[in-house]
């Protein structure tokens, strides 16, 4: 057999530029894929030349999870989920196809990695606003205020990732609407912590926290629509005054 007559050769240290035309001896397909591989290396090391091997699957040289993971949040929260293709993801956060699918299963793996991201990020700060340490009245102003600013702070992605793109993109997708469900019920809880510190001025405690709660997400969907940022701190001074009105 060819391979074999060539096996001898390289054995007894023929040098494998001379063993390479005896490939003219046979059609090219007669060569089996392993003999080609064995060949390859061998003249490899006796040229010095490193054999080429194959890079582990998995993820990229330099490749930055958490930047990536920004980069994603930041692209759904400007484009909505239907307009934040693959193609773009993968090219805005140099994450590639392979490795997005990967380690997120999903585009939808993805979007809800982004919105645990936008919650840890972002949204924690606004709950972080109630717990000042003033009286309600002061710390409800300072909670709107941070629903503004987020609101506002990005040019290019105004509003709420879970308030505007999440609660828009849930519609009958059952993952969605539970994760949409979740980050509700978590502000709502947060907002009941603190009137609950409040005791008795803070009124029906439940049903304010929903609606406190849904003033802060009305106030994300102006700012989505493109309210500017004087229209939406009146509306939320005058729910301050409606919520918790001066004491004279």
């Amino acid at each position: 057999m060819l391979f074999l007559r060539i096996a001898a050769l390289l054995n007894n240290g023929i040098c494998g530029a001379l063993v390479v035309p005896l490939l003219a001896e046979q059609p090219f397909y007669k060569l089996k894929q392993s003999a080609i591989r064995y060949i390859y290396r061998t003249m490899s090391s006796e040229t010095g030349e490193p054999s080429r091997q194959a890079r582990p699957r998995g993820r990229p040289r330099g490749f930055d999870a958490a930047a990536a993971l920004e980069a994603a949040m930041k692209i759904f929260w400007a484009e909505g989920f239907d307009g934040a293709s693959v193609d773009l993801l993968a090219r805005e956060t140099g994450m590639p196809r392979a490795t997005l699918y990967q380690v997120y299963a999903d585009k939808e793996g993805l979007f809800l990695a982004a919105v645990a991201h936008y919650a840890g990020t972002r949204t924690a700060r606004v709950g972080a606003a109630l717990r000042q340490g003033g009286n309600l009245r002061d710390d409800l102003a300072a909670f709107f205020s941070a629903v503004i600013e987020l609101a506002t702070s990005e040019p290019k992605a105004r509003g709420c990732l879970i308030s505007c793109v999440l609660a828009d993109a849930a519609g009958t997708n059952p993952r969605f609407r539970a994760e949409l469900e979740r980050r509700f019920l978590a502000l709502e809880n947060r907002i009941r912590e603190r009137l609950e510190a409040a005791g008795p001025e803070a009124g029906d405690i439940p049903a304010r926290a929903v609606m406190i709660a849904a003033i802060a997400r009305g106030l994300m969907l102006r700012a989505r629509a493109g309210a500017g940022r004087d229209f939406l701190e009146q509306a939320a001074a005058e729910a301050v005054r409606v919520l918790a009105p001066p004491r004279h």
